[in-house]
């Protein structure tokens, strides 16, 4: 029995089904819910259904397929000991068709035994699902605006912006595959100081002058300044001021087109490019404090207007309007968050830097001051990044002189690898980058591990073909029953929860290391299973089976990698 408490696991929700044909944890979890529901409405055991049944699989196979700690649960609400409760539910599911034993163990749990081929019987139903196993409803009907990368349009997309673009693209691919309508967004600040400073900087090189102290250095400044200069003739003859406005002008848009392209070939693609000059030339900042005044959440102090923030958990007010009669950031951010619900978004999530943390506070408030909900406002703060060779931080990039951009960790192992490596560390975890690792094509590189086990399962496929054998239409996957072969099976059905609960969690860097840890699985099988016949030994029913295993891992690998972004390569 596995007596370890499934901490940290994601809930197994909904149970209507009592018998059982192919196993995966969700659809045994919603067989152990209604024995709960029949024990009760018998009146074995006082107490509410559950809304939710945690399933392991036991790391010894001695302890079953599967297990659960759901008697633990009921037991304080039942007044009842945790055995009398396990062994009335146990009763209820040894009549369910497709289980062979239920035992209690220890204190309580209960260890559920499979009836022979209804583990297998998953390897049909992942083949038959094709990319569309993994999938789940937990957010049918959710409309996401997930926010990320929206760097100052000043230079390349940086490693952090990298992250954030990895991270946040991977995200959005894990809440749609749970059934949300997500539109991926990227917000331009084209507005203020940092613009400014952009402005300057092209003019100064231009004339061949040193970048201002409080500018942007680098090679791509005096390319975009060259630029200017060849289709503006006369530009460095006008006055400084109207020449920086030209610089102004088309200087951003040249760096925003580099940006977009970057994330593209990223494999990165935004639904919406907003930029906060709009909210500006549209009035909605002027409306938005306006209505703020309106409704009494600004007063005015010191010559500048100010949010009452502090009254909706905020650490202190902020100001709105600046005692120079400008807006300040947080006017636009807020009227930038109006506009999102006002375009029918119901969840509104940010994947911000670790410089952030104050945006959380006043975000919310903004909302609460207008009335809304801040629950619809959910940010996630990234932490650093870095790129290490030879054991030593690398510091200097390519064309910004003082920065590693997204392009230059690209051009040093390719886009499968720079995305895997920076998808697989949690968000809010600072994360280093080996590309000495990255470009090894060894098992200790992880996303060549994880491509390699798909190319090798391609390369089995094929062969079997070139040996005249074919999967069938009516395998007989109870022959599955080498502990390997249910090692590999169990981790199978496990996928569907693990991109359940890298939606819930917003944790998309749980996929990876599933990824990982089931080619370790396959690889331990195909060690102790030989899948295709030697010499002139002919093709068997195991054999078949044995395909059918193999095909739905290739799936399911392929399935996992989709969702990073990531190439499945048939050959390497």
């Amino acid at each position: 029995m596995s007596r370890r408490r499934a901490t940290g696991r994601p809930a197994i929700r909904g149970a209507q089904p009592t018998n059982i044909h192919q196993v995966n944890p969700a659809e045994l979890a919603a067989a152990v819910s209604a024995a709960v529901a029949a024990c009760l409405d018998a009146g074995d055991f006082a107490g509410t259904r559950p809304d939710e049944v945690v399933i392991e699989r036991p790391k010894n196979r001695d302890h079953g397929d599967y297990a659960t700690n759901v008697a633990l649960r009921l037991a304080k609400g039942a007044g009842r000991s945790p055995r009398e409760i396990a062994e009335a539910i146990a009763a209820r599911l040894r009549t369910t068709d497709g289980i062979a034993a239920v035992d209690v163990a220890g204190p309580g749990f209960l260890n559920i035994t499979l009836a022979a081929g209804t583990l297998g019987q998953l390897a049909r139903v992942i083949v038959e699902a094709g990319e569309a196993y993994g999938n789940g409803e937990s957010l049918d009907g959710r409309r996401i605006n997930l926010e990320f990368v929206s760097a100052n349009p000043t230079g390349p997309v940086t490693l952090a912006g990298a992250r954030w673009a990895a991270i946040g693209d991977s995200l959005a691919r894990v809440l749609t595959a749970q059934g949300a309508a997500v539109t991926r967004e990227y917000y331009f600040n084209d507005h203020g100081v940092q613009i400014d400073r952009f402005a300057r900087s092209l003019l100064a090189r231009a004339h061949g002058e040193p970048t201002p102290d409080d500018g942007y250095p680098g090679e791509y400044v005096d390319e975009i300044a060259a630029a200017i200069v060849a289709k503006v003739p006369g530009v460095l003859d006008l006055p400084r001021d109207d020449a920086q406005e030209v610089f102004r002008r088309e200087g951003v848009p040249i760096m925003f087109d580099e940006v977009k392209t970057s994330l593209v070939a990223f494999r990165v693609d935004f639904d919406v490019y907003f930029l906060e000059s709009s909210l500006h030339e549209s009035g909605a900042v002027d409306k938005l404090v306006q209505q703020l005044k309106d409704v009494g959440k600004i007063y005015f102090a010191d010559g500048a207007w100010w949010l009452n923030s502090s009254e909706y958990g905020d650490d202190k007010d902020r100001v709105v309007i600046k005692s120079d009669g400008r807006p300040a950031y947080i006017a636009a951010d807020i009227a930038y968050a109006a506009d999102k619900r006002a375009r029918g978004f119901d969840l509104c999530i940010y994947l911000l830097g670790a410089d952030h943390h104050g945006y959380i506070g006043r975000l919310k408030a903004g909302a609460a001051a207008l009335g809304d909900d801040p629950s619809a406002f959910e940010v996630l703060i990234g932490q650093i990044v870095r790129l290490v060779k030879d054991g030593q931080p690398v510091r200097m990039g390519k064309r910004t002189g003082n920065v590693i951009t997204m392009d230059d960790l690209v051009e040093a192992v390719g886009v499968d690898a720079a995305r895997y490596s920076l998808e697989r560390g949690a968000i809010d975890s600072a994360l280093d980058v080996d590309v000495d690792v990255l470009v090894r094509r060894t098992n200790d590189n992880p996303v060549y591990y994880v491509q390699y086990a798909h190319a090798r399962l391609s390369s089995l496929q094929r062969n079997a073909a070139a040996l005249g054998i074919a999967r069938t239409a009516e395998p007989d996957l109870a022959l599955l029953t080498h502990e390997r072969e249910a090692d590999l099976l169990g981790a199978l059905g496990e996928f569907p929860r693990i991109v359940a609960s890298a939606a819930e969690l917003r944790a998309p860097h749980r996929i990876p290391h599933y990824l990982e840890g089931l080619a370790g699985i396959y690889h331990r099988f195909y060690d102790a299973c030989r899948v295709l016949p030697q010499g002139d030994e002919p093709a068997t029913p195991l054999t078949d089976a044995r395909l059918w295993l193999c095909e739905a891992t290739r799936v399911v690998l392929a399935n996992g990698l989709a969702m990073l972004g990531v190439t499945a390569p048939e050959r390497m």
